[in-house]
């Protein structure tokens, strides 16, 4: 990699600006290939970074600018030290975001039953909230071909914010997770668990989102403050014994299939064993011992219902106890009561909501009596699913299931092994992969009833009567992957037989979107379909990813990677934080206090934005702060003024020359720590650290080093050929060091004075800085001589004068050694100062103190 190529130099403009620079070199970069990854390195000389996909189902916030920066700026500092990089950008357009996104513009919903209609249009325009109420019913096909379409106009804007942004990612490798690469390589992931028994299907209690109408994962759960209140029912014990309870949810009493009491609980112990009957409904169910039932939680005995809440799903699993549902999939009470339970009372409820239920039963426990005291209001927990917004029911369905050490001690272990081989950064969150991981009580369920997403790619046959032979699942050759089961028909059959008894079913299904997201490392590395690529960057080097989805899609690529590579997916995770508002508030779309970031692009500049960016540390929350993106302007403007001055001095012929002064060699001294400290924080994934030591040196650069220099680097001769010399080095490096950040600032002064693109130069090193000095230098007679410019700067300030005003004479007083190191760059002090003359009187003082005499 050299910063020789055919693009030429532009020349110095006689007034530079930062207007217009992003769509000049956006459009250069792709023209150029700039960013482009070469297939034809070593793994070695390849940095590879698992891109987030970013959920195309609405805008861009300025938590995904806050982000992609971080990443942008590794990339771009992993180029420059001579490594060709892997950097995709992938669209995350399937499931149920975008499902959503497309019902509420266009009003529609899906609906299977109905045919596909090849002439049905869109509304061309967004719909009201009358249309979004009452929904137009079409068919699945012509709900996927419009989720489709929606997501590529999606795709282009975001696409387009990126291009705006400045990220270095390589366009011709973007992908989309309902693409045909994504879906083969998903299809073909899911057949190998199949195949290897860590994929199965079950029927079992599944946590259930009414409003969606499909499971959720455990991963995918919140707990969110509700209302709610507790009941006491008086259920009747041996020998006509009360045995009060209290519910929040009274409306599963004909789902009560037991009493459970902890074991130790001295009230109770002589009803375990024994039964209890229901108020209203006169079922007798067991009492049972169990030790998570809590003592001093209510009366200290409880009811367990198929299924309220996840506590019941457990005792009804240990204690192997019947099954009642009454909850269907709509989230109303099933028309007919379940086996035991007398039709007559469960009649009032039957087709209800839960709320109508529970108001219904809360009456007709009044009427018997059996409602003790008035309900009891209360605050709770309560289980969504993080997207929805009704309350999670369980209901009773037949899932796929994939193994992820939830209910296998051993795969558990080998997942926190991997997560200990990861590199964490910051380190700490380790800790919630773990805690994570220990506290899994299941394994991850993966299919969903939606629509648009990947078909799980099985068929069932269909025995004489025509129902499933659901543990037989017929499957597909991966050489035809993708497929989809619902108008496709398994080999050895034909469409003629779908549906028919003898015949066969295609899985309804589609997979949950992270068993996809999971495999981003396989889709874009071309896992089976380019071994050659893929053994060129897998494992990849970076997961750059929030701190919220460690959960998900962390954990879930490490599980898969782990199940089918027996390795990690990446070396590196660097988590990001959140983006606060001024209050420091989380964002977020349902506080309304985000920010979208292209009018704040439009305005500042994208350096200034990805400036504010920078200045969050990894695994930190940061705060929208608009004050900090207009530093960030200010800091890209002076770099454009700055380097015009110096380039106009000449400085770009003197390139190569080397410095020779003792202000010159200092000053680059000390430009050679900032390079090493810069250096090693980006190493780290510390990109905040390298901005911070690079942007404190340029302020000194510019407000000390220019200002003591200028007069010299007017002249001609030796003394003045230095000063070139080191502003042109200086130039060159912070130039360099400052790309990561600002990359359409420095491409665009790089451009007037050197060859090629500052991101394809190679990042500057100590040595290159070292050679630029005849002699080494000391970092420290910069300061002391910016000192002493600062000190008869204030005296013509206190005086009123103007900074060009004449000094006649001015007096250096401290300590002998200081004065001996000031004589160094008198000269320079004298011109800087405009002194006509400066007497240096050695310890008259401790400190060094210049006065100036008017």
């Amino acid at each position: 990699m050299t910063d020789t190529t055919s693009s030429a130099r532009g020349g110095v403009p006689e007034r530079p600006s930062l207007d217009g620079l992003e769509e000049t070199w956006a459009r250069r970069w792709q023209e150029d290939g700039t960013y482009a990854f070469d297939r034809t390195k070593e793994r070695s000389d390849v940095y590879a970074i698992d891109t987030p996909p970013p959920t195309v189902s609405g805008e861009l916030h300025m938590g995904h600018v806050f982000s992609y920066t971080h990443t942008d700026t590794v990339a771009r500092f992993q180029r420059m030290r001579g490594r060709t990089v892997f950097y995709p950008m992938g669209w995350d357009d399937n499931g149920l975001p975008t499902e959503r996104r497309v019902q509420n513009v266009y009003g529609v919903r899906p609906d299977p039953a109905l045919s596909y209609d090849r002439d049905w249009r869109p509304p061309s325009a967004p719909v009201d909230d009358a249309a979004r109420k009452n929904p137009t019913a079409i068919s699945r096909r012509n709900f996927i071909e419009l989720c489709e379409l929606l997501t590529v106009e999606d795709e282009k804007a975001f696409e387009a914010l990126w291009r705006r942004l400045g990220l270095s990612v390589d366009w011709s490798l973007t992908y989309t997770t309902i693409g045909s690469a994504a879906r083969a390589a998903s299809q073909r992931a899911f057949l190998r668990n199949l195949a290897r028994g860590e994929a199965y299907q079950a029927e079992a209690p599944t946590l259930w989102d009414v409003g969606f109408g499909t499971a959720v994962a455990q991963a995918e759960l919140e707990d969110r403050e509700r209302p709610g209140a507790y009941h006491r029912l008086r259920f009747t014990g041996p020998d006509g014994r009360e045995v009060l309870i209290d519910t929040t949810r009274p409306e599963l009493l004909p789902a009560c299939v037991a009493l459970v009491c902890h074991p130790d609980d001295e009230r109770y112990a002589d009803l375990v064993g024994a039964s209890a009957r229901t108020p209203v409904f006169g079922v007798e169910v067991p009492v049972r011992a169990h030790p998570l039932a809590d003592p001093a939680k209510g009366t200290g005995i409880a009811m367990v219902c198929t299924f309220g809440d996840l506590t019941d799903v457990t005792w009804w699993r240990e204690l192997r106890l019947d099954t009642r549902v009454v909850i269907g999939r709509d989230g109303r009470l099933l028309p007919e009561p379940p086996a035991g339970v007398p039709a007559a009372p469960y009649a009032a409820l039957a087709g209800q909501t839960v709320n109508g239920a529970r108001r219904t039963l809360v009456e007709l426990l009044a009427d018997a009596g059996d409602l003790v005291g008035e309900p009891r209001p209360i605050t709770h927990p309560v289980k969504f699913y993080e997207r929805g917004d009704r309350p999670l029911e369980i209901v009773s369905t037949r899932q796929w299931y994939l193994r992820n050490g939830g209910r296998d001690a051993g795969l558990r272990e080998e997942l926190l092994a991997r997560g200990r081989e990861l590199r964490w950064v910051p380190e700490h969150m380790r800790h919630r992969y773990e805690h994570w991981v220990g506290g899994l009580t299941g394994d991850w369920l993966v299919s969903r009833q939606r629509f648009f997403g990947v078909p799980v790619p099985v068929w069932y046959r269909l025995d004489d009567t025509g129902e499933p032979d659901w543990s037989h699942p017929l499957t597909p050759d991966e050489a035809t992957l993708p497929i989809d089961p619902s108008s496709e028909p398994p080999p050895g059959y034909e469409e003629s037989q779908r549906g028919v008894p003898g015949g066969f079913t295609g899985d309804p299904d589609v997979l949950d979107t992270w068993a996809t997201s999971s495999l981003t490392p396989q889709i874009v590395g071309g896992w089976e379909t380019d071994p050659d690529l893929f053994a060129r960057v897998f494992p990849m080097d970076l997961r750059p990813q929030g701190h919220d989805i460690i959960r998900t899609w962390l954990f879930a690529t490490v599980a898969r990677s782990h199940l089918e590579h027996g390795a990690l997916p990446w070396h590196t995770a660097v988590l990001s934080g959140w983006i606060l508002d001024p209050d420091r508030k989380k964002m977020s779309k349902s506080k309304g206090n985000v920010v979208t970031p292209m009018a704040l692009l439009e305005q500042n500049g994208s350096d200034a934005v990805r400036y504010w960016a920078a200045n969050g540390k990894p695994g930190m929350d940061l705060a929208f702060d608009p004050a900090q993106v207009k530093v960030g302007r200010r800091l890209a403007t002076k770099l454009l003024n700055a380097s015009r001055f110096a380039l106009g001095l000449g400085a770009a012929d003197a390139l190569r020359a080397a410095a020779t002064q003792p202000l010159d060699t200092a000053m680059l001294a000390e430009l050679s720590g900032v390079v090493a400290t810069a250096t090693t924080a980006f190493d780290g994934y510390d990109h905040t650290a390298a901005l911070m030591a690079t942007e404190a040196f340029f302020w000194r650069f510019c407000d000390d080093y220019i200002e003591l220099v200028k007069e010299r680097a007017y002249g001609t001769g030796p003394a003045a050929d230095s000063a070139r010399a080191a502003l042109a080095t200086a130039l060159s490096v912070q130039l360099r060091l400052f790309a990561p950040v600002l990359p359409f600032v420095t491409e665009e002064v790089w451009s007037w004075w050197r060859y090629g693109s500052v991101h394809r130069s190679p990042w500057p090193t100590t040595y290159e800085v070292g050679r630029a000095m005849e002699a080494p230098g000391d970092p420290e007679l910069l300061r002391l001589a910016a000192d002493a410019l600062g000190q008869v700067r204030r005296a013509k300030s206190e005086r009123k004068l103007s900074m060009k005003a004449d000094v006649p004479l001015a007096e250096a007083l401290g300590p002998a050694a200081v004065l001996d190191q000031l004589g160094a760059v008198a000269d320079d002090l004298r011109a800087a100062g405009r002194i006509a003359k400066l007497d240096l009187l050695p310890d008259r003082t401790t400190e060094l103190v210049i006065a100036c005499a008017f």
